[in-house]
């Protein structure tokens, strides 16, 4: 007897190997049967012919953990669900709701509530990783999710916003909370080494956190210190490096390149807004792909060499960050006051525009001008797009870009920014791209990402309930597959379907995850591989996918064609060495 039976499907089983028709059977939220039933008896039958059966799709780089503890989060991550996610991996960047420490709670809170705009005092009601971890699993999750343990907090945990390197007993006590956040759970160690504070660290402290993540056979996970082209190359060699060292394996977060044309760059990007422009009707063939493609060939070569390392993307030229990322380091030191304190006085925002404009992208960045992902000085000031603030007087801004908003106050972009930043008390998140966000010239940067069989698909997820979310929110993996892997063809429906659910349950080790398989969790998706795309846009992206017929988390039908049924919640905790 099963509870539910899925006949005359095509099995896409998640390990790349050649699809199968198959029927899939499952009992107390497991998959007891991939073959032929005989008389079948079950509860619920779903009929699967012409259609494709696949693992739950698994979120390797997601902020969703910044939400899933909220009474409401059923619903803020619905776009996830109905899209195929069943899984994510949270934690990322760096950051995370805990372990929040006591040594230095005030910034560890700052540093946060930055991102999520959250009231400490109401919501969190907790202070270990463990706390944090038994407080998801006593409210009950709508998906599965694994956490990782973030640097950036850890780091503010032991001494503070502070700009120098850490000294031997501090990343001693970074380490001793490092092992109890893993022993409570936590899978493995994220940074986010473009933020302060992770910028301030190097790379001798990261290899000796690694350590401890080789005492428990955990992951490294990295927000990469520089994303310019003239510095990737050293930026995905740290990660090679810590992982080498310790024999544990590495991610890369999100990689993209950004060109650095050195004092042509204000040439080179007037050209491409023109190519841009005309990108509408002809796509100029210009190799804008060939930055990509090297931080994949130094992957392929760190594990010909025997290191664990992968990788992920995001199907998107458009990134998102806050937008004090634009800012040179020695800005962000202290408490979120002292950085209002700063952008406020009008010497100190010269002094910014300067070293924006003059600063050497050097490596590693760490004070002053020099710090090597400049983005306003590789993209223009026309990069940034704002995509959620918190008051309602500058809820028209979102979606608008800072030069549209500095045209419209009569100042220079610097002064725009520094204006809406004290405006919003330093909550302003934004979109980043070189052009027209998912322009079909410079959608060309990320294709070699997609087509590579050893690059996994994420979404970069930040649901909050507020602002402007990005169309990957809605439609990542539906997109994925629709347009690129059926619509240009550029990969086999099978290797695609790896990318998104085997690969990366086996890299991340999520045990009875990301297989279609007698004996795993029964996390599935039926889809019509005819319709499946996904028509959420950057303007319009809040759209829901179509051809996600049904999607099941842990057994439980949660959706059934146009229907959400998050209660109750179907999702479960992974914690490390589950």
């Amino acid at each position: 007897m099963f509870d539910l039976l899925i006949k005359n499907g095509t099995v896409i089983d998640g390990s790349g190997k050649p699809g199968f028709r198959a029927d899939v059977g499952v009992a107390q939220g497991m998959i007891t049967l991939v073959g032929r039933a005989e008389n079948p008896q079950s509860a619920e039958t779903i009929e699967a012919d012409r259609k494709v059966v696949c693992p739950g799709f698994i979120d390797p780089h997601s902020h969703a953990d910044l939400s899933i503890f909220r009474h409401d989060h059923d619903k803020l991550l619905e776009p996830l669900a109905r899209q195929g996610i069943t899984t994510f991996i949270g934690g990322n960047c760096g950051m995370a709701l805990a372990p929040l420490g006591d040594k230095h709670r005030q910034s560890v809170e700052a540093y946060i509530e930055v991102f999520t705009k959250l009231d400490f005092e109401k919501d969190i009601v907790w202070s270990s990783m463990g706390g944090f971890l038994d407080t998801l699993e006593k409210r009950g999750m709508a998906m599965n999710a694994a956490i990782l343990a973030p640097h950036g907090v850890l780091r503010i945990n032991e001494i503070g916003q502070i700009m120098r390197y850490a000294t031997k007993d501090e990343i001693a006590g970074m380490s001793k909370a490092l092992d109890q956040a893993i022993e409570e759970g936590a899978i493995g160690l994220s940074t986010g080494l473009q933020y302060i504070p992770g910028s301030q660290s190097d790379t001798s402290e990261l290899v000796e956190l690694g350590k401890v993540l080789k005492k428990h056979d955990a992951i490294f996970t990295s927000h990469l210190r520089s994303y310019s082209e003239t510095t990737l190359k050293q930026a995905v060699d740290e990660v090679i490096t810590v992982s080498r060292e310790n024999g544990i394996r590495g991610q890369v977060s999100h990689i993209f390149a950004i060109p650095d044309a050195g004092p042509f760059g204000p040439a080179l990007r007037m050209l491409a807004r023109g190519l841009i422009s005309l990108s509408r009707w002809w796509v100029a063939p210009v190799p804008i792909e060939r930055p990509i493609r090297k931080p994949i060939e130094q992957m392929m070569k760190a594990r010909e060499q025997g290191v664990n390392v992968g990788m992920d993307i995001m199907p998107s030229a458009c990134g998102f960050t806050h937008l004090l990322a634009f800012f040179p380091p020695w800005v962000l030191e202290g408490g979120r006051d002292q950085i209002i304190e700063r952008i406020a006085d009008p010497q100190a925002r010269l002094r910014i525009r300067r070293c924006i404009e003059n600063g050497k992208m050097i490596w590693p960045h760490i004070e002053g001008d020099t710090w090597s992902l400049n983005l306003f000085k590789l993209m223009g000031w026309e990069c940034a797009r704002i995509m959620a603030v918190g008051s309602e007087k500058n809820k028209r801004y979102e979606g608008v870009s800072l030069m549209e908003i500095a045209r419209e106050r009569g100042v220079h972009p610097i002064e725009a920014a520094c204006d809406l930043l004290l405006e919003e008390h330093g909550h302003v998140i934004v979109f980043e791209s070189l052009g027209e966000p998912d322009d079909r010239f410079t959608e060309r940067s990320f294709y070699a990402g997609l087509r590579h069989p050893d690059v996994m698909i994420s979404t970069d997820a930040i649901l909050m309930g507020m602002g402007m979310p990005s169309r990957l929110f809605y439609g990542c993996y539906p997109q994925f597959l629709g347009k690129y892997a059926r619509g240009k063809r550029m990969l086999p429906l099978e290797t695609a379907i790896r990318k998104s659910t085997g690969l990366v349950a086996e890299h991340f080790r999520l045990k009875g995850r990301g297989r279609i398989a007698e004996g795993c969790h029964a996390d599935i998706v039926v889809f019509d591989w005819d319709r499946i795309d996904s028509p959420a846009t950057f303007r319009k992206p809040e759209q829901f996918p179509v051809g996600i017929e049904h999607v099941f988390i842990n057994g439980r039908h949660v959706v059934d064609g146009n229907r959400y049924n998050p209660s109750p919640r179907a999702g479960q905790l992974i914690r490390h060495k589950d």
